[in-house]
C-alpha cells in the first residue's frame, strides 16, 4: 500500500473528518440549554441578522414618529446587541473553531444578564414615555455614548481574533499543550482586553439610551464581576506561566477603572 493510499484512508475515517457545519466543541461540553445544532445556530443567526437590520434602519433614519418608542436610540441599542452576540460565534467559529458551539453566542449568559439587558430596556421606555424630555442630549448618546460602545465591541473582537485559540469564554484552570501567554497587540495595552471591551461596550450602550440608573447599575455590577474574574483567572495564569506572567502582570494593566 502506497503512502497516497493511507492519506486517502485516513481521509475517508469518520474521526478524521469533521463536518464544516459542526458546532461540537473539542475539549468542553455545551451547557446544553440549547440545542448544540447547526439548524439552531442557523436560526439563531438568522434572528440576530433581522433584529440588527431593524436596528440599524431604525437608527441611520433617525427613529420613526410612530410608534413613540422607535427611536434611533434603541434602535442603535437593538443594532449593537444582535451584533455582539452574533459577532461572538462569528469570531470563535472562524479563529478558535474547536471551542465553537452554539454557547458561543453567549444567550445562554445567566438570569442576571437578561435580567440586566432586561432592566436596561425597561427604564428607557418607562422613562421615554413619561418623561422625554430626560432623552434628548444628543451628545451624550451620539458622540459618547456611540464612541464608547463601538470602541468596546472593536477592543474584544480584536481581543478575540489575536489571541484566537488561546482565547476561551469560560476560565481555563487546566492548561492545554498549546497554550500560550500572549503579551503582544492589544495585549500589550491592556491584560484583559476581552473584559474591558466588554465593560466599555456595555456602558456605551447605556450612555446612548441615557439610561442614568442602568448606566450605574451596569458600572457596579460589570465591575464586581470582572474584578472576581480577573483574580480568579489570573491566579491559573500564575500557576501555568509562572514569572512570565508576573513580569507582564506588572508591566500592563486592565484598563478597567480600580482593577490594577
Amino acid at each position: 500500500m502506497t503512502e497516497s493510499d493511507n492519506f486517502d484512508q485516513g481521509l475517508q475515517h469518520p474521526a478524521n473528518r469533521r463536518h464544516p457545519l459542526d458546532t461540537v466543541p473539542v475539549d468542553s461540553e455545551p451547557r446544553g440549554n440549547i440545542p448544540n445544532t447547526p439548524l439552531v445556530a442557523s436560526i439563531i443567526s438568522f434572528v440576530l441578522g433581522a433584529l440588527f437590520s431593524l436596528g440599524t434602519v431604525l437608527f441611520l433614519s433617525g427613529g420613526l414618529v410612530y410608534p413613540w418608542w422607535a427611536t434611533y436610540q434603541l434602535g442603535f441599542f437593538l443594532a449593537a446587541w444582535s451584533a455582539f452576540h452574533w459577532g461572538e460565534f462569528a469570531v470563535t467559529a472562524g479563529w478558535n473553531r474547536d471551542k465553537c458551539s452554539v454557547d458561543s453566542f453567549l444567550l445562554d449568559n445567566g438570569a442576571t444578564y437578561h435580567i440586566a439587558n432586561g432592566s436596561a430596556l425597561v427604564e428607557y421606555l418607562i422613562t421615554l414615555y413619561f418623561k422625554p424630555s430626560l432623552k434628548t442630549f444628543p451628545y451624550i448618546s451620539q458622540l459618547e455614548g456611540i464612541a464608547l460602545a463601538l470602541s468596546g465591541q472593536i477592543l474584544r473582537t480584536a481581543a478575540m481574533i489575536h489571541a484566537s485559540t488561546n482565547f476561551s469564554h469560560s476560565v481555563a484552570f487546566r492548561k492545554r499543550e498549546s497554550h500560550e501567554l500572549v503579551t503582544n497587540g492589544v495585549y500589550s495595552w491592556s491584560r484583559h482586553p476581552s473584559y474591558a471591551g466588554f465593560f466599555y461596550w456595555a456602558l456605551g450602550t447605556q450612555l446612548v439610551l441615557q439610561n442614568a440608573v442602568c448606566f450605574i447599575g451596569f458600572a457596579i455590577t460589570l465591575w464586581r464581576f470582572f474584578s472576581g474574574r480577573i483574580r480568579a483567572e489570573e491566579r491559573a495564569l500564575v500557576k501555568f506561566f509562572d514569572n512570565d506572567y508576573y513580569a507582564y502582570r506588572r508591566r500592563v494593566g486592565t484598563r478597567i477603572p480600580f482593577i490594577p
